[in-house]
């Protein structure tokens, strides 16, 4: 007896010895409405349960429930429907295990006279109805209020509401799934009871049948700030910056002075140290607006071409391929190249990225699409996962395998992405013969015209004949009138089959499924693409358009991390419903004003800089001390692996050199991250492997703080005969150590040394080795916080 048939008599039993049926005039539970809720309310189908690949205990359910057919045949007809069979369907295999009644590994998860555990036995009872196709589905979830000011210690309940395909609503609270973003400021009971932690905000998570909603819970700081801390305000960042502090009682900071501004804002916009004389001239500069007009002056300078092409070459991935190197140096300079051009003359952002999602040939753009295509084919590969992460600030991975766990995004939503990159292959060749071509067409078509060159290769020879070695033959042959025509047939036969590869529809394969599903943008609307047309294009033109807030949204994100530290949404590239902004009226008007602006990088990055909120101290007091997302104060960070390299080289006077790169390259000008440094490598340079931002490190770490310490190099740089120290002695040697003291400061920390600080370190310099003296001091100086970080 087969096991659907054994499945289907243990069904029957169960339906008509169940103790408790349902009234005649109920509707049984549906599967996917009912019971898969149950399933995931309470961790069956998680990713720790028997939702993980390889299930539990041989039992395995769809993560979450994103495959219910696959979730019903193992409830109901694998092992012979073990699970769900017997005389009362609560005295099943599922529901005792549920309920205690037999040991479980997952423990008791609900009691036997539960309104789950009375679904879980309606279902049993009713015959265990699977998925049923035109059944009404959830199309939204809202949870309710949708902010709540708590203090720490009050409590507040949650409601959660589903809307359906139907119109309907209802409450299910009972059955939703609730997660705190960050326990330490507010949890949140299996229930929805939400308790308020610890002074400040953070966002509470609501997931019901694959959907989201959030809440803001605030507990704004008890201490009251006059009014007036918030009033100096120069554009929007400030408007919306100063009315969350005041809103959590936080107050900001000082303005910062201004040899720390000068030395902040030219590391943060240019990656560069300013020279002392620039220091100098900035202190005794008087004019009330010198802040704005340094802002202009490092836009138009090399520096900041420099510095931001390695940023965009960070985002888009530029290195060579793999070990072995199929693209080579070569296409890695010309890829920089171009982003270069493309910074030196301030391109759109929106243009710069249709270049290059529509490279083709071997122009330079196609660096991004053998990077992430590799060796794969396009649908397979991950340049999908990298398109929608580096330029919408998407992490789509995870819906490749299963529906997105934290987002709206399905396992379908992922292959109608797919499709757009279905049309593109790469031409591979060695670099002596010549670069790597993106062709586009689909699998099917490249095939064919292979094979049509071919045949039209063996034509010509057969209308051509030939001797030995290809040459002419003294005495030609006749080719053979019946293969020439053959050929021919051949060749037209595969030309009109070409022809209908060209036009055919554009899909990608659903691999659970076996459907066929054309493009799709990630907001769900179909991309109608003509015959033969590139896909590509319709793609480029969803992403950029303007109706997009991912797309300006996920830039000036970026933008808002590299300036401020930390992302408006964190991590920076990972926006996304469940992980809401810490400031969402703030993005939403940096991502407008940059719309408005024509996608200008430079106008945004200009109003970031120029407002109050950039230029407030790093100081801290015991009332902001402790705020770590709404910007009441700078929040000071390592350097960069390249910039705090350059910034050694710099305040020693001794430049790197970086083997394959022409004498005098800085770090921030390499093209990609094949340099052989040990310096850039364990400073956390990017490998450029992911389009992640967390490719790029700023944490600190003991073999940094060894190698500066303890480093041949570094204590070479500072001991050079031609080096900065040498100078100023030699400089200095016949008079007072304040020149020499001043020279140090200014060229590592960017600023004059405190009254305290010159006369410690003068006092020190006063013995008979002025020289050992001032090198510890720029030793000193060089591991200081201070000059490593910048603040």
């Amino acid at each position: 007896m087969g096991i659907i048939h054994r499945a289907a008599i243990v069904l029957l039993l169960a339906t008509a010895c169940c103790l408790e049926p349902r009234g005649t005039s109920a509707e049984p539970p549906s599967f996917v409405n009912d019971v898969e809720p149950v399933l995931t309310r309470f961790g069956c189908n998680s990713g720790g349960c028997h939702g993980k690949l390889a299930g539990q205990n041989g039992f395995r359910l769809s993560l979450r429930g994103y495959a219910p057919e696959a979730d019903h045949a193992a409830l109901a007809t694998e092992e012979y429907g073990r699970r769900i069979g017997g005389l009362d369907p609560a005295e099943s295999l599922l529901l005792l295990k549920a309920t205690g009644g037999l040991p479980h590994g997952g423990g008791r998860l609900f009691a036997h006279d539960s309104a789950a555990a009375r679904t879980l036995c309606d279902w049993i009872a009713a015959g265990a109805p699977g998925p049923v196709a035109d059944e009404r589905r959830v199309v939204a979830v809202s949870v309710s209020p949708k902010e709540i000011v708590l203090a720490p210690g009050e409590v507040r309940q949650l409601v959660v509401a589903a809307t359906w395909s139907d119109g309907a609503e209802t409450e299910v609270t009972a059955l939703a799934r609730f997660h705190s973003n960050d326990a330490a400021y507010a949890t949140v009971s299996a229930e929805g009871v939400v308790r308020g932690e610890q002074y400040g905000e953070v966002a509470v998570v609501v997931s019901y049948a694959g959907l989201v909603d959030t809440v803001v819970i605030s507990s704004p700081f008890p201490q009251e700030v006059a009014a007036e801390r918030f009033v100096a305000r120069r554009n929007l960042v400030d408007d919306h910056v100063m009315e969350k502090l005041r809103a959590l009682h936080i107050p900001p900071a000082d303005e910062c002075d201004d040899a720390t501004f000068l030395r902040r804002l030219m590391l943060d916009l240019v990656g560069t140290l300013p020279d002392p004389e620039e220091v100098r001239a900035f202190l005794a500069d008087a004019s009330p607006d010198k802040r704005s007009l340094l802002v202009e002056r490092l836009l138009e300078r090399s520096e900041f071409t420099d510095f931001w092409t390695r940023e965009l070459s960070d985002l888009l991935q530029n290195r060579k391929e793999r070990d072995h190197d199929v693209r080579g140096v070569k296409g890695v300079r010309s890829f920089h190249a171009w982003l270069r051009g493309q910074v030196a003359a301030n391109r759109p952002w929106n243009a710069l990225v249709r270049d290059v999602l529509t490279a083709r040939d071997a122009t330079p753009a196609v660096g991004w699409w053998i990077v992430t295509v590799g060796e794969k084919q396009a649908v397979e590969s991950e340049a999908a996962d990298s398109a929608a992460q580096a330029f919408l600030g998407v992490r789509i991975g995870c819906a490749r395998c299963h529906n997105h766990p934290l987002e709206k995004y399905t396992q379908d939503d992922y292959y109608h992405f797919t499709a757009f990159f279905s049309r593109v292959a790469l031409d591979r060749r060695p670099p002596v013969e010549g670069a790597t071509l993106l062709l586009v067409g689909s699998r099917q078509q490249r095939d064919l015209e292979r094979q049509k060159a071919g045949a039209e290769q063996e034509l010509a020879k057969l209308e051509a004949p030939t001797g030995d070695g290809g040459q002419p033959a003294d005495q030609g042959q006749p080719a053979d009138p019946a293969q020439i025509e053959a050929k021919k047939k051949q060749i037209a036969q595969l030309g009109g089959e070409i022809e209908r590869a060209r036009i055919a529809p554009v899909t990608a394969t659903q691999p659970r499924t076996g459907r066929q599903l054309p493009p799709q943008g990630l907001d769900r609307r179909a991309a109608e693409i003509a015959d033969g047309a590139d896909p590509r294009e319709r793609l480029a033109e969803w992403m950029i358009s303007p109706d997009n807030p991912a797309f300006a949204a996920a830039i000036v994100n970026r933008l808002w991390k590299h300036f401020f530290a930390v992302g408006l949404v964190e991590p920076v590239d990972d926006l996304r419903a469940t992980n809401p902004p810490s400031n969402a009226p703030l993005l939403a008007a940096l991502a407008g004003e940059f719309v408005r602006s024509g996608h200008d990088l430079r106008h945004v990055m200009r109003l970031m800089v120029n407002s109050r909120t950039y230029q407030l101290a790093s100081d801290t007091t015991a009332a902001n001390v402790n705020d770590r997302r709404f910007h009441s104060h700078y929040y000071p960070r390592r350097l960069p692996a390249e910039v705090l390299a350059d910034a050694i080289a710099k305040a020693t006077a001794v430049p790197d050199a970086f083997a394959g790169a022409p004498e005098g390259t800085r770090a921030i000008q390499l093209p990609g991250p094949q340099a052989d440094s040990y310096f850039l490598t364990t400073f956390g340079r990017s490998d450029r492997v992911t389009a992640c931002a967390c490719e790029r490190s700023g944490d600190v770490t003991l073999p940094q703080l060894l190698h500066l310490q303890n480093s041949d190099t570094i204590l070479g740089k500072i001991r050079r005969e031609d080096g900065t120290l040498a100078r100023l002695l030699t400089a200095t040697a016949a008079g007072p150590a304040g020149p020499l003291i001043e020279g140090l400061f200014l060229a590592t920390v960017s600023r004059l040394p405190q009254p305290a600080e010159r006369a410690a370190v003068d006092a020190a310099l006063s013995g008979a080795d002025r020289g050992e003296g001032a090198c510890d001091l720029l030793w000193a100086l060089l591991n200081a916080k201070e000059f490593t970080f910048n603040h």
